[in-house]
């Protein structure tokens, strides 16, 4: 299993039954194929529609708020940006799962931009963070060069201020409870020592600190 499926499995454990859910663009879009078998959610894509449905039933003239093919399910809406985003903005978004370049152990986001680097716009990134009743950043736990992504400040472009729920690498899965930053699980065979040694940002370890529970079987919606 590589990292991006471990954590794409360990977050789709996240979901209840019923919950609208917004996908942010790579690997949060891979959830989807690891729901248990009795949790169905919605997905909404600030583009404009509620219910989308699996990729492999995508219509060739839709497309998702990443720019690729989608389909949708029976009773599915699509409406303009106005009322996309008054609902994310209104706080009817259960879970909002993003991607990230940097997260502090003050619960901030940069994951817009790298500063000198061309890109095409923060999208709906700000207001999922800040909308969204629960935010889960799926991302490797370091960066390319090998650097911290977990830190005690970000120094990248923030995207938001103290609005992260909980993170989910291929290491081990964190929460931020009152304020705190709190280790929850470790990924099987990572060790406490490793995922010290690789994140920088200060840390408490809960007292019910466990492998992940994973492992489930593909199920597209």
């Amino acid at each position: 299993m590589n990292a991006k499926e471990l954590i794409a499995r360990r977050v789709a454990l996240e979901f209840r039954d019923g919950d609208i859910v917004n996908l942010g663009i790579g690997l949060p879009t891979q959830v989807v194929n690891y729901l248990p078998p009795d949790i169905h959610i919605t997905l909404q894509s600030e583009n404009g529609f509620l219910g989308l449905g699996p990729v492999t039933d995508a219509h060739p003239d839709l497309v998702n708020a990443g720019g690729q093919p989608c389909g949708l399910l029976p009773g599915a809406a699509m409406f303009d940006s106005a009322l996309s985003f008054a609902l994310i903005r209104g706080g009817h978004v259960d879970a909002s799962v993003l991607g990230g370049l940097q997260v502090d152990q003050s619960a901030s986001l940069a994951n817009w931009m790298i500063p000198g680097k061309m890109v095409p716009g923060m999208g709906g990134a700000m207001d999922l963070v800040t909308g969204a009743r629960k935010v889960i950043i799926a991302m490797e736990h370091s960066a390319k060069d090998g650097s911290a992504k977990i830190l005690r400040k970000c120094t990248l472009p923030l995207t938001a201020l103290n609005k992260v729920s909980m993170i989910v690498t291929e290491m081990a899965v964190f929460s931020f409870e009152k304020g705190q930053l709190v280790l929850k699980e470790h990924a099987p065979g990572v060790t406490l020592e490793q995922i010290r040694e690789k994140t920088e940002a200060e840390f408490t370890v809960s007292p019910d600190f466990k492998a992940m529970p994973i492992g489930l079987e593909e199920n597209v919606i």
